[in-house]
C-alpha cells in the first residue's frame, strides 16, 4: 500500500508463527530464541535504569538516554511457562543475571525449556515457588502466541511493573480476545512483528507500551493483516496546508447536518471542531433555534437553509464533504434531511461522515466507499443487526477488526469503529488501526468533536488522502488534542475543552497567505 501516512505492518500471531516455521525446520530455533530473549532483556535493562516507577506507568521513552538507576541487585522475577515463550523468558533472565540482576523464576507448570533453565541456573538464577517480596519487575513468559484457550491469571503484586514476553498471557494473539483472565502488562516486548492481538479488543487495553524486536523474520512474513499508525506520529507531517491561490471553496467547504432541540450542544461541538481543525467554509443545516445558538459562538458559519427546486439544500451542493448525524435524536425532519444528504453525497461521490442517529439510516440507503460510518460499539451492534449480520455482533467483542471489515463489506462503505484502538476498514482495502492511550476521550460529546474533525479533514485533504487515510489522520488529531489537554491520562476535561485543544493542531503549524481570495 502506498500511503501518505507512516504506517507500520501488523500480523496475526498465526502469521508470525507460520513465518518462523521455515527457520525452525532449518534448525535456527535456538538463534531465534536468543535474539528474542536478548531484545527482551535489553528493554528490561532500560526500564530498570529508568526506575521501576516509570516502568510501571509505561512511561519509558525508548529513545531517551537513561542512567543512574539501579541495575545491579535489582529484583526481577519471571513467571515462566513450559513452552518456548518460557524459554525466551528464561534466556532473558539469564542475560539479566549476568548483568548483576537478582533474578528469580517461578515455573508455573513445574517444568520449563531445559536448555534455557540450565543456563539460568548456571548463571546463578534462583527457581522459587512464588514471587519474592520486593520484586521490582515481573517478566510474564507464561503463554505465547499459540494460546487460544481460557486462562486463570495469577495475582500480581500491586505496583510491580510487568513486562510481557511477546504478549500478555491470556490474550489471543490473533484477535485480542481474553477468555477467563489475563496478566495486564505495563510494557510488551513482541518478537518478529506487531501482532493484531496486542492492539485490538482486550489485548489493546492489556499490552501497555509495545516494543517490537526484529528477530529476522521479515522476508518470511506474508501480507500484513492490518496497518498501524504509530502512537508517536505527528500528523503535521501528513497535513497539506492551503495554497496561496486557494479561495474558501477550493480550500474545502464542509456541510454539517447536526443538532436538534433535544441535543443542541452536538451541533456546537461538531461545528467548533471543524472550524478549529481548519476549513475554507462551513455551512450548518439545523433547526432555527440550534442555528441561532451556534451563530452566537461562530458567526462565520453560514446557517440559513437555501433549498432548490429539487428539494436539496443549495449549500450542500457547494461542499467538498458532508457530516450528518450528531445530535439529531429522533427529529423526523432532521433525519429525512440526513437521508437526502447521504443519498446526494453518494450520487456525487463526495466524502460523507455518518454518525450517531444517522447510522440507523444505513440499511435503507445504497452507499459507497466515500461514505464513512463512525459507530461506537453499541451503534455497531445495532448496525450489524439492521444489516442482518448476526454473526458479526459477537465479533465486535472478540475480533473488532474482523467485525469492522464485515460491516464495511456489507454496507459498501468505509467503517470507523471507535474504541481505545480505532479500526478503520474500507471495502476491499487494507484495515488501518490507531491506538491511543487517551482515556479522557470517554466523555459525552467526544464523538461529536471527532465528527467535526473528520468533516474538516475530508473536505481539505481529499486531494492527497483516501477516505480511510483521512479518517486515520482525523482520529490522530482528535487523540493528540486529548494528549495535550491531559498528558497523564486522568480524564480531566470535557468535549468543549477538546474543541479548544484542536487549536494547536497541524493547521496552526503552517503559515498561510493572508492575501488568499475569499
Amino acid at each position: 500500500m502506498t500511503s501518505a501516512l507512516p504506517l507500520a505492518p501488523v500480523w496475526t500471531g498465526a502469521q508470525v508463527r507460520a513465518a518462523e516455521m521455515p527457520l525452525l525446520e532449518a534448525g535456527h530455533g535456538p538463534a531465534l530464541m536468543r535474539r528474542a530473549s536478548w531484545g527482551l532483556a535489553a528493554v528490561v535493562l532500560k526500564l530498570l535504569r529508568a526506575g521501576s516507577g516509570a516502568a510501571a506507568r509505561g512511561a519509558w521513552d525508548p529513545g531517551a538516554q537513561v542512567s543512574g538507576a539501579r541495575v545491579y541487585g535489582a529484583r526481577v522475577t519471571g513467571l515462566i511457562g513450559s513452552g518456548n515463550n518460557g524459554g525466551d523468558g528464561l534466556w532473558a533472565l539469564t542475560f539479566l543475571r549476568r548483568r548483576g540482576v537478582d533474578a528469580s523464576a517461578v515455573l508455573t507448570r513445574g517444568r520449563a525449556h531445559q536448555e534455557a533453565l540450565q543456563a539460568f541456573c548456571d548463571a546463578g538464577g534462583r527457581v522459587v515457588e512464588e514471587i519474592p517480596a520486593q520484586t521490582e519487575l515481573i517478566i510474564d513468559a507464561v503463554l505465547g502466541t499459540g494460546f487460544h484457550g481460557e486462562f486463570d491469571a495469577p495475582q500480581i503484586p500491586e505496583g510491580t511493573a510487568v513486562v510481557a514476553c511477546d504478549l500478555p498471557s491470556g490474550v489471543d494473539a490473533d484477535t485480542g480476545e481474553v477468555r477467563g483472565s489475563a496478566i495486564p502488562a505495563d510494557h510488551t516486548v513482541t518478537f518478529g512483528g506487531l501482532k493484531l492481538g496486542l492492539l485490538t479488543g482486550d489485548g489493546g487495553h492489556l499490552s501497555g507500551r509495545i516494543h517490537a524486536v526484529d528477530i529476522g523474520l521479515r522476508e518470511h512474513l506474508p501480507t500484513p493483516r492490518a496497518q498501524l499508525l504509530p502512537e508517536d506520529w505527528d500528523p503535521a507531517s501528513s497535513w497539506t496546508p492551503p495554497r496561496s491561490a486557494d479561495h474558501k471553496y477550493s480550500r474545502g467547504a464542509v456541510h454539517i447536518l447536526a443538532g436538534s432541540p433535544q441535543y443542541p450542544g452536538a451541533a456546537q461541538l461538531t461545528v467548533g471542531a471543524a472550524l478549529n481543525t481548519g476549513v475554507g467554509m462551513l455551512t450548518l443545516e439545523a433547526p432555527e433555534e440550534v442555528r441561532r445558538q451556534v451563530l452566537m459562538e461562530a458567526p462565520e458559519v453560514v446557517g440559513a437553509p437555501d433549498y432548490g427546486p429539487d428539494g436539496i439544500n443549495e449549500r450542500l451542493k457547494k461542499c467538498r464533504a458532508v457530516v450528518v448525524g450528531p445530535g439529531l435524536g429522533e427529529d423526523p425532519a432532521q433525519l429525512e434531511s440526513a437521508s437526502d444528504a447521504i443519498r446526494w453525497a453518494v450520487h456525487q461521490r463526495r466524502p460523507c461522515v455518518v454518525d450517531a442517529s444517522a447510522l440507523a439510516l444505513v440499511p435503507e440507503i445504497t452507499l459507497c466507499e466515500q461514505v464513512l460510518l463512525t459507530p461506537h460499539l453499541g451503534e455497531a451492534r445495532r448496525m450489524a443487526h439492521g444489516l442482518g449480520l448476526r454473526e458479526v455482533e459477537p465479533l465486535l467483542s472478540t475480533d473488532p477488526a474482523a467485525a469492522a471489515e464485515a460491516l464495511a463489506e456489507s454496507a459498501g462503505a468505509t467503517v470507523l469503529l471507535k474504541g481505545a484502538t480505532t479500526v478503520i476498514a474500507a471495502p476491499g482495502g487494507e484495515t488501518l488501526l490507531h491506538r491511543a492511550q487517551t482515556p479522557g476521550l470517554a466523555t459525552a460529546g467526544s464523538g461529536d468533536v471527532l465528527s467535526g474533525v473528520l468533516g474538516a479533514v475530508l473536505a481539505t485533504q481529499q486531494d492527497e488522502l483516501a477516505v480511510a487515510e483521512g479518517a486515520a489522520l482525523a482520529v490522530r488529531l482528535h487523540a493528540q488534542a486529548a494528549e495535550r489537554l491531559d498528558p497523564a491520562g486522568h480524564g480531566g476535561f470535557g468535549a468543549s475543552a477538546l474543541v479548544v485543544g484542536l487549536l494547536s493542531g497541524p493547521c496552526r503549524g503552517h503559515s498561510t497567505d493572508p492575501a488568499g481570495a475569499s
